[in-house]
């Protein structure tokens, strides 16, 4: 059991640095005047992955290093300990929005950038998610289905003493999330984590950013609920088969 002080502090340090990478390679891939734009999919993929892996290996010694609400709840449905989610779930928005903000902060220069008008694009994309087809139904299930890969394989990984006990699960972790980004991430681009889209999407709100488009709030809820259902549903399955 953490401390309700480390598991805060781990939490926003661990979530700040998942988003300033992600985020960050989002930025790089998509901003005029980047030496990364247009670098692909596969890069931003990469990017997220390895966000996690340095987000994680440093919030764990201070919380385990969740960094995602999703996992939070899967975890506590499978240990039946619920006393420490809020302070999880708030580290992790606070986290969340502070990674935006570096983001922001990094790539300065290139979002005023933004204010020619005949360059201008919009940039909510670089914090949070969108849909390529827009079906509310569908796009929840997608992102059930790819919360369910991400919460259950890292539930399992408890079960082989050898990850945690070498660090090597948060590497493992790491892949996984890039796998996730390459076969799933096609449809919604793969939230799997609701302070990872919404934190930043609320720093995109009060962003001054010029020319910066609007931050859709009429989709948020889509990458906040689906992944809490289906990290709700990997606590169940792993509780009924394992």
């Amino acid at each position: 059991m953490y401390s309700n002080g480390d598991v805060l502090v781990g939490e926003i340090i661990g979530t700040a640095i998942l988003i300033l990478f992600g985020a960050g390679v989002c930025a790089a891939v998509t901003l005029n005047h980047s030496k990364a734009k247009s670098a692909g999919w596969v890069v931003i993929a990469f990017g997220w992955g390895f966000g996690v892996l340095a987000g994680a290996y440093t919030a764990g010694p201070l919380s385990g290093g969740h960094l995602n609400p999703a996992v939070t709840v899967g975890i506590a449905i499978d240990t039946g300990e619920w006393g420490q989610v809020h302070l999880y779930v708030i580290g992790q928005m606070i986290g969340a929005v502070l990674g935006a903000v570096l983001c922001w902060a990094t790539y300065y220069a290139q979002f005023q950038a933004n204010a020619d008008a005949d360059k201008a694009l919009p940039t909510l994309g670089i914090f949070s998610t969108a849909p390529e087809i827009r079906n509310p139904a569908a796009n929840l299930v997608t992102e059930i289905i790819a919360t369910v890969g991400l919460v259950l394989p890292i539930l399992a990984f408890g079960l082989t003493k050898g990850l945690g006990e070498s660090g090597t699960a948060t590497l493992v972790v790491a892949f996984l999330v890039v796998g996730i980004g390459l076969s799933l991430g096609g449809p919604t681009g793969y939230a799997i984590n609701p302070a990872r889209d919404l934190g930043p999407r609320i720093a995109h709100a009060f962003l001054p950013i010029p020319n910066k488009g609007g931050s859709d709030w009429s989709y948020s809820w889509i990458p906040v609920a689906g992944p809490l259902i289906g990290g709700a549903l990997s606590g169940i399955v792993f509780n009924a088969a394992f």
